[in-house]
């Protein structure tokens, strides 16, 4: 059985993952950069560092950059072309694309009238302005970002207007999100094809205004109310996702679901629960495909 790994080299996830398809296959580790695929039409073949990747049994998608970016969703339209053609992959990359860009996902979460703070997406400064003045405090988020890269958080004031047109400058597409309290945590919550894994929550450690890793954030275990792990499963089911973790923040107006996210990561499931979500994602796919 060959199974290759999009991810990238020296992330701790796609490196886990790679270490682990080898182990439970017994065959190559393959651990696939798209930045250096090249795909060849009209003949569908792609191909990467002496392979042709419509030789492989199934791909696994665990990362397809460093950095969120739209050029991901030009390595996703590639590989949506091999799986058209027939090669299994894993999240689908039709899934990831839905998904990927924020306001994608958050509007596919809106239509299924899950529970999001409140935001805003203008182009426009003024409009961006009035929502602020309307929330108060609100968090700037790039479309394509992770563990808050790009985020800041915006006060209503005599700087505001400033603080928006130099945002503007480089995210015309503005996604507001008005601050709310978060506590000292949030939780991450895992789905396996679309079963329930586990949770883990993040938690501030030092000041910062968010829980990420990046800003100091720490994973602790966490068990969250049946309730909760139900509104996770409603809010990941519309993408058809094989593995995805829901971010959700415990809040006095009851649970809020940020994001659904295309590539969730194992380490927070594993450093809280001695899970090993690697593994149990390889199994998963191997009988996927047998």
């Amino acid at each position: 059985m060959k199974i290759g790994v999009i991810g990238t080299k020296g992330g701790w996830s796609s490196e886990k993952l790679a270490d682990t398809v080898a182990e439970k296959t017994g065959g190559e580790r393959v651990l696939i950069n798209m930045e250096d695929v090249r795909l060849d039409l009209p003949s569908g073949d792609a191909f990467y560092d002496g392979y042709n990747l419509r030789d492989f049994d199934a791909l696994m998608i665990k990362k397809i950059g460093s950095r969120y970016s739209p050029d991901l969703l030009d390595r996703l339209e590639i590989l949506r072309y091999l799986a058209e053609r027939g090669l299994r992959i894993f999240s689908s990359p039709y899934s990831i694309l839905r998904a990927l860009d924020r306001l994608s996902c958050t509007i596919s979460l809106q239509l299924e009238n899950i529970p999001m703070p409140p935001t805003t997406v203008t182009e426009s400064v003024d409009q961006a302005l009035a929502a602020v003045e309307m929330y108060g405090e609100a968090v700037f988020k790039p479309l394509y970002t992770s563990k808050a890269r790009g985020m800041f958080v915006l006060r209503h004031g005599p700087d505001a207007r400033a603080r928006i047109e130099e945002y503007k400058a480089e995210f015309p597409i503005m996604y507001i999100q008005k601050t709310i309290d978060l506590g000292d945590l949030d939780l991450g919550i895992a789905f396996l094809g679309g079963e329930y894994l586990t949770t883990y929550s993040r938690c501030k450690t030092n000041g910062a205004w968010n829980t990420t890793t990046a800003s100091g954030g720490k994973y602790r275990p966490y068990a969250p109310s049946p309730e909760i792990i139900e509104l996770a499963r409603r809010a990941q089911a519309p993408f058809n996702l094989d593995f995805t973790c829901v971010d959700v923040a415990i809040t006095d107006d009851g649970p809020y679901v940020f994001e659904v996210s295309v590539f969730g990561g194992f380490r927070g499931i594993q450093e809280t629960s001695g899970i090993d979500a690697a593994a149990r994602y390889v199994d998963y796919v191997m009988e996927k495909i047998r």
